[in-house]
């Protein structure tokens, strides 16, 4: 397996690799990252899809990729994927996928007219105050303490942040920063998260920083990413003969380990209560999503709290029995074992009248029925104590939504002290507590948000013990290389398998753990897109600067005098240079 640049690569369709005929599959999981795998095995490894097999803890595909309308409970979505022009393993996945609302394109084409026709942005990111503007104004507010801090991070290497926290690396001025806040609600950091991973998205996104306050470098599905990504997969998979076996459990796959050799030998699982072995051979090549940002996620309803499931759950105690066998399986305890660290919660609030759609429209200075974007990404609660964020997506968000309902998002990163207006913990609340500290953030008079939560809108909450998992302070070695060192047959994908050259939490890192996978155990003949290079770009790098330092030049800068001598010295040597024309481009002299 070996990267690439350009579409040189990317229009090939490589050579039926070697003896394709004579393998097999199984992918354990249908999440993203499993679903991508099947579609590379059918695609680019030209494998027959009868030779494809799909194992599912569940009755449903997706994984965290969800979106149902469920006939008990309502409409319900844990969280929302948000995307950028450079997923390029994504594209180039989804370039190859029909689509299934417009006959002859293909799902990046559908995904592509929409965002060209409807682009994303927001007129409202954060606001205090019970819905009043929080003026933000786009600015980052960091000092220039703080922005030295971000500029060392930037520059650190990877093993000098091995198992250090956020806390570890910046100070109050860093955390008092409107940069702070975009950042973390929008990527769900915590203080106490991962420095290496903090370092890792300031590198791999430093091309939308300037988005950051206005989140104009997103772009969305039209539907919630069930309907509109893994649906999709699901057909186009099923045209090939794939096999998708749910209601199986695996729980362990055994090894064959000799010094510089390790082979797949026996999948164990359970299927409709009776437990099964499948033997492997050489040829068998298996494909394991190890650890859930979504396992263990338990729902509420309007009267009810979320119960909180303590257990371990069966993707995580699949990955530690791997793990036991060798160490370059990981280490799946550095992620798991500390859920007051990795949990928050989420809740689907779904409009049922005319009476809140109002304040919804006041807030995001958008119709929320108009089908095109209305918040535009989330929009802060920057007064909340639960730190409460919420979003619209497009309108439905569902197909079978009613036209005169609204399915709303919303997600508290402090779920564990009480709120502003229901004084309990969001953890304990039910889903009408939940919406009622929505609509008093929302600017609802006080005197109507019971009657308007209880008989105007529905609410699901969702507590997800492990949503932040992938977050947590790691080394070298945590999380197991894509396909490990000495692997004839097996790998691992999705979030929780390590490549290092992406970040965790998107829709691109599932799918370019898959895309890595296939291509490596078929040795299949061309290049996976390489990460957009625009942190090794001096243009991207001089934008973002600019962007960060609110409208000041370097010249602003309080400077040491030897410092500014300095300065001084080299605009005179970078006079009639390029250097100075790009300085003056990006505003920064």
């Amino acid at each position: 397996m070996y990267y690439s640049n350009g579409n040189y690569e990317a229009f090939a369709r490589p050579q039926k690799p070697a003896d394709v005929d004579k393998k097999s599959a199984y992918l354990v999981g249908s999440g993203l990252a499993a679903l991508a795998a099947a579609c590379f095995l059918v695609r680019d490894g030209q494998m027959k899809g009868e030779n494809i097999h799909i194992l599912e803890e569940l009755n449903i595909a997706g994984g965290a990729c969800d979106g149902i309308n469920d006939p008990q409970k309502g409409f319900i979505i844990r969280g929302g994927r948000e995307m950028e022009n450079h997923f390029e393993c994504l594209w180039d996945l989804f370039h190859s996928i029909p689509s299934i609302e417009t006959e002859g394109v293909s799902v990046l084409d559908e995904f592509y007219y929409l965002n060209k026709k409807d682009p994303n942005y927001s007129l409202m990111r954060a606001t205090v105050n019970r819905g009043e503007d929080a003026h933000t104004d786009g600015k980052f507010t960091l000092s220039q303490k703080a922005s030295m801090e971000i500029i060392k991070l930037f520059m650190t290497r990877d093993e000098d942040l091995y198992d250090k926290k956020i806390t570890d690396v910046f100070t109050d001025e860093f955390f008092a920063s409107n940069f702070w806040l975009y950042w973390r609600t929008m990527f769900a950091f915590e203080d106490w998260h991962s420095a290496l991973e903090m370092k890792l998205y300031i590198q791999r996104f430093i091309h939308h920083i300037g988005g950051l306050p206005d989140f104009s470098a997103l772009k969305f599905t039209k539907y919630n990413q069930y309907e509109s990504l893994i649906l999709p997969m699901l057909k186009y998979l099923e045209s090939h003969g794939v096999s998708l076996q749910y209601d199986t459990k695996v729980t362990n796959v055994i090894f064959d380990i000799q010094e510089d050799k390790k082979v797949a030998t026996k999948i164990i699982c359970e299927h409709n209560g009776k437990e099964e072995s499948i033997g492997l051979t050489e040829n068998d090549l298996v494909f394991v999503t190890n650890g859930s940002c979504t396992e263990n996620s338990t729902l509420g309803d309007d009267n009810h709290a979320p119960v909180f499931n303590d257990s371990v759950g069966g993707c995580w105690e699949l990955w530690r029995n791997i793990a036991k066998q060798d160490p370059s399986f990981g280490h799946p305890d550095k992620f798991c074992t500390d859920k007051k660290a990795t949990t928050w919660e989420s809740a689907t609030v779904t409009t049922l009248d005319g009476r809140i759609p109002p304040y919804i429209e006041k807030v995001c200075k958008r119709d929320p029925f108009s089908g095109n974007v209305v918040t535009g990404g989330i929009i802060t609660v920057k007064d909340s104590n639960w730190l409460m964020s919420y979003t619209l997506n497009r309108q439905p968000h569902f197909k079978s939504q009613p036209k005169d309902q609204l399915v709303v998002w919303v997600y508290g990163l402090f779920s564990d002290v009480p709120g502003n207006y229901i004084k309990k913990p969001m953890k304990e609340c039910t889903g009408i507590e939940i919406t009622e500290e929505w609509l008093y953030h929302l600017g609802v008079p006080e005197a109507e948000i019971h009657d308007m939560a209880t008989k105007s809108a529905h609410c699901i909450p969702c507590m997800m013990p492990y949503i932040t998992a992938f977050f947590m302070p790691r080394a070298k070695g945590d999380r197991p290389s894509v396909v490990p060192d000495g692997s004839v047959n097996f790998a691992f994908i999705g979030q929780f398998a390590d490549t290092v050259r992406d970040t965790v939490f998107t829709t691109e890192y599932s799918v370019r753990t898959a895309m890595e996978a296939v291509y490596t155990l078929l040795n299949v003949d061309r290049g996976v897109p390489e990460v957009f290079n625009s942190c090794y770009d001096v243009r991207v790098l001089l934008d973002s600067t600019a962007k960060m330092l609110d409208g000041k030049k370097l010249t602003d800068l309080k400077l040491p005098l030897s410092a500014k001598i300095f300065e001084s010295k080299a605009l005179k040597m970078a006079s009639d240079t390029v250097i100075l024309d790009l300085l003056k481009r990006y505003n920064l002299i």
